[in-house]
């Protein structure tokens, strides 16, 4: 029995471990791609990590029902199993997400019924890192050794890039300056000072990011420095973040995943957190590309949430959907979204077609305008905390996925993402000035979707939200579609009385047509939202420019999208100190 048990266990490790080693091969070479300016091979090599992860869980599935013939689960064997498991674990690297790992493969293999912490990781054994050495993944500096500048540069060059800064001296002149403006902490003689850099370059789409922190008398000051490549073989540094806030939206949950190549995740994630103390360990492992683990630390800190809280799961606020039932519990920022059984007459697709959408989005680049979702499958939830209106509903339009297991309700598939307040709710009850940023950001959001090969579909209010930060974000995915499916049309004028007054179109329309016209009357009808649109994205209501966005993806051009506000850019010190 215990051969075999070790037999088991050792082929979850080894496919554990080979997932490992191609996420890290891929993730390696990043920075080739980076300074090589090759932007669709970046897109590519995204797309195509987020896979691995199911394609070497299935790899480890289908050898162990090949090899060792399971089919039913023997407890004395299973429980052995995890126990020569966690022995493999001791000196691993990354013993948390072998675990999750490991929870893959078995959930796989069973039922739902085993989904407990005698065959599975519920609760994680790594914590046990936190009683060694922290492995080291950053190097600090003393200023006062070489001067300011100087470290500065050392610190700039020593990522290893063959691309050469235009002029870094300069550059690093208006960092130092944007330092003393914005960062009070680190206003202290140079041997008061030590700067704490992380070992290894933070890539994602154009960008290139250097993290760390300034530690002083004053305290610790996080920052973020972003460097770009000028597409003509050289480096430039572009903005500075000092703030927690700012930074925390560099590592958004509508952004893409971080190519970067550490080799102590949960080092590298407890060191982050100091930095962005909002951010959960959740987002983080997310964010640097492990969005496996973050489903699995979301899962456990929503069942701590769980038990420490009385409030009841009830519908979301806003408009109700025709293909997606929403639910939320009000003392935890996420909301619970599941596909109904049948749709509106209007929504011609299958339940398939809409898991093919998210999938997509999870796939694509997110250009910090659609939010991140995870998806779960056989969800277990006290039914107790479920309000009677809530269960209702879901019975009404999802009964095909909702069954009850004693004081449980199972729920076979949803998704979860992180809670907005809908854009139309929003505007309802907003100021002229928020009113005007919200429509500033509402066709931000469009724009830099459609630069990103994604048409929104459904261009409602209800379908965008605004986040803690005031971003607004796309969240409704069921007709999401890719630019060049799209036919961008002018709307035929009306000449005749007949077709001045007709109750449908006169002229005819094709499946995949779209008038971009119709955005003013159909998502923008009320008069002030339309004239604080019209102020910053009037270019969107015309065919013309949507039919040049759909050329310039056609034609491979990859839009700049910065993770920070303009303001931020050292191109605007630069302009305003000539």
């Amino acid at each position: 029995m215990n051969n075999l048990a070790f037999s088991i266990a050792k082929t979850i490790i080894s496919g554990f471990d080979r997932h490992i080693h191609l996420f890290i091969e891929i993730t390696k070479s990043a920075q080739q791609r980076f300074q090589q300016c090759q932007w669709a091979e970046i897109q590519q090599a995204a797309k195509a990590r987020t896979t691995f992860y199911e394609k070497r869980v299935k790899e480890t599935f289908d050898t162990i029902k090949q090899d060792f013939f399971i089919e039913d689960l023997d407890d004395t064997l299973w429980l052995q199993v995890k126990r020569e498991y966690v022995e493999l674990l001791a000196e691993h690297k990354q013993p948390e997400l072998a675990e999750t790992f490991y929870n893959s493969v078995f959930c796989r293999l069973f039922e739902r019924k085993y989904y407990h912490n005698d065959y599975i990781f519920v609760e994680s054994t790594a914590q046990r890192l936190d009683n060694r050495p922290t492995p080291v993944i950053y190097t600090s500096y003393k200023p006062a050794e070489k001067g300011l500048k100087q470290t500065i540069c050392d610190i700039m060059n020593a990522h290893k890039s063959t691309v050469p800064f235009i002029d870094l001296e300069a550059d690093v002149d208006v960092l130092i300056s944007a330092f003393r403006r914005k960062a009070h902490k680190t206003r202290y003689k140079l041997e008061d000072l030590q700067f704490d850099i992380l070992d290894f370059t933070f890539y994602r789409n154009k960008g290139a990011y250097l993290i760390g922190r300034v530690i002083s008398p004053g305290g610790e000051t996080p920052f973020i420095v972003s460097v770009l490549n000028n597409e003509q073989g050289k480096l430039y540094i572009d903005a500075l973040l000092t703030d927690s806030e700012d930074m925390a939206v560099v590592f958004g949950f509508a952004r893409a995943y971080f190519f970067v190549d550490c080799h102590h995740p949960y080092a590298l994630v407890n060191f982050l957190q100091s930095l962005m103390p909002h951010k959960t360990k959740a987002d983080l492992y997310s964010a640097i590309g492990f969005h496996k683990q973050g489903k699995t630390q979301f899962y456990r800190d929503f069942l701590n949430h769980l038990d420490s809280s009385n409030d009841k799961l009830e519908l979301a606020a806003g408009i109700k959907g025709m293909v997606m039932s929403v639910f939320t519990l009000p003392s935890y920022p996420y909301v619970f979204k599941i596909i109904k059984d049948k749709f509106s007459p209007s929504k011609n697709m299958t339940k398939k077609d809409v898991k093919g959408k998210y999938r997509l989005v999870k796939l694509h680049d997110r250009v910090g305008r659609m939010a991140d979702t995870m998806e779960y499958s056989e969800v277990a939830f006290p039914k107790d905390r479920f309000n009677e209106e809530l269960l209702e509903e879901l019975n009404k339009v999802a009964p095909s996925i909702i069954r009850y297991e004693d004081d449980l309700i199972i729920i076979e598939h949803l998704y979860i993402e992180r809670r907005m307040v809908p854009l139309n709710l929003y505007l309802a009850k907003a100021n002229d000035e928020e009113i005007d940023n919200a429509l500033y950001g509402y066709g931000k959001a469009i724009k830099q979707l459609i630069s990103a090969d994604i048409f929104p579909g459904d261009m409602l209010l209800k379908n965008f939200g605004v986040t803690r930060h005031g971003r607004v974000i796309f969240y409704d995915y069921d007709e999401i579609t890719y630019m060049n499916e799209v036919n961008f049309r002018v709307k035929p004028v009306a000449v005749t009385e007949e077709q001045i007054y007709a109750a449908e179109p006169w002229y005819s329309v094709a499946p995949g047509d779209m008038f971009p016209e119709e955005l003013a009357t159909f998502a923008l009808a009320n008069p002030k939202y339309l004239k604080a649109f019209k102020t910053h994205h009037e270019d969107l209501l015309t065919a013309e420019y949507w039919q040049q966005c759909q050329k310039n993806v056609a034609d491979g051009i990859y839009e700049d999208v910065y993770p920070y506000p303009e303001k931020f850019r050292f191109c605007h010190m630069r302009e305003a100190s000539k």
